[in-house]
């Protein structure tokens, strides 16, 4: 495995369950040096392309689903630096609709920082492009974020990693410059025949504007010549409150849409030969924020995956 790969290798692995906060859905927790299940392998130095197709499902608190899956595409520049994209086409269904299309795009440039024979420093630095702008509708009603396919903001991504043989350590930062165009209330569900009870379970999230958020990671794993576990927490904490409009567009903060959200996290994987292999990831909430205008709240998320080095 090359020492580049802790740089932008494998998304999110998508099949079956979720995070805590559905940092697979903002992706930026499975992006570059922050990404789970990272190998350590000195033996072999290769510059090599790679390619991961992913597939994920996820439960959420209410009754959408989420399926999301993927192409991550990763170029190798030079040997400590890599190129990673990440294509994901996601569909959602649930019991106000069933939506599709093409998620939000996610670009990553890693480098690796310093190298001895017992671990690495890499560094990412990236964004996330939106696909649309988060106001997809049924019938002409607004729909909440758990049902748009894009958050509908650029966002600017970076984080570090040390990892050895056995432990992965790593932090970032995501930060949204812009609000989206998502025009879910409440009141605008008035007359359609819904429930407004079930309605009012969804956060509202007009105009959403939402807060930075930064992750952490801590890994141990578990490596055999073609198996491998890893199993570790990943709490995300938004650090301030995210922003949305009233039916007037005044706009206003929620107290209780800001703080920390955990996952524990497990992985594992089965090596074919030195250029391909599958692995299944799954994720579990432990506990979440109150309020999630974002739509990223997740119960359960798992996601299966394949990749192929050239």
């Amino acid at each position: 495995m090359p020492r580049f790969l802790p740089a932008c290798l494998l998304f999110m692995m998508a099949y079956s369950t979720t995070f805590a906060q559905g940092c697979s859905d903002a992706g930026f927790c499975t992006m570059g040096a922050m990404k789970p299940d990272q190998p350590f392998n000195k033996k072999i130095e290769l510059k090599l392309r790679s390619m991961e197709i992913s597939f994920y499902r996820g439960t959420t608190t209410l009754t959408p689903i989420v399926y999301v899956a993927t192409a991550d595409l990763n170029f190798s520049l030079n040997s400590k630096t890599s190129f990673q994209v990440k294509l994901p086409y996601q569909a959602v269904s649930g019991s106000l609709a069933k939506t599709s299309g093409l998620g939000d795009i996610s670009l990553c440039i890693t480098r690796t920082l310093y190298t001895t024979e017992k671990f690495d420093i890499n560094l990412s630095v990236g964004g996330k492009l939106p696909t649309n702008k988060s106001d997809k509708d049924e019938n002409g009603y607004p729909l909440p974020m758990y049902y748009q396919t894009s958050l509908g903001t650029y966002d600017f991504i970076t984080g570090i990693s040390l990892i050895s043989k056995n432990w992965l350590f790593a932090t970032g930062i995501q930060h949204p410059f812009n609000k989206n165009n998502n025009q879910f209330l409440w009141s605008a569900w008035q007359g359609s025949g819904e429930d407004m009870h079930y309605i009012e379970e969804y956060a509202r999230a007009k105009e959403l504007k939402r807060g930075t958020d930064i992750m952490f990671r801590a890994e141990r794993n578990f490596r055999f010549s073609r198996i491998n576990f890893s199993l570790g927490v990943l709490p995300i904490i938004r650090i301030n409150k995210d922003e949305i409009a009233d039916a007037n567009g005044k706009r206003f903060k929620q107290d209780e849409a800001k703080g920390m959200a955990l996952s524990g996290i497990f992985t594992t994987g089965y090596n074919f030969n030195v250029q391909s292999g599958i692995k299944l990831l799954i994720g579990h909430k432990i506990f979440n924020r109150d309020i999630n205008p974002d739509g990223l709240t997740r119960e359960l998320v798992s996601t299966v995956s394949y990749y192929h080095r050239f």
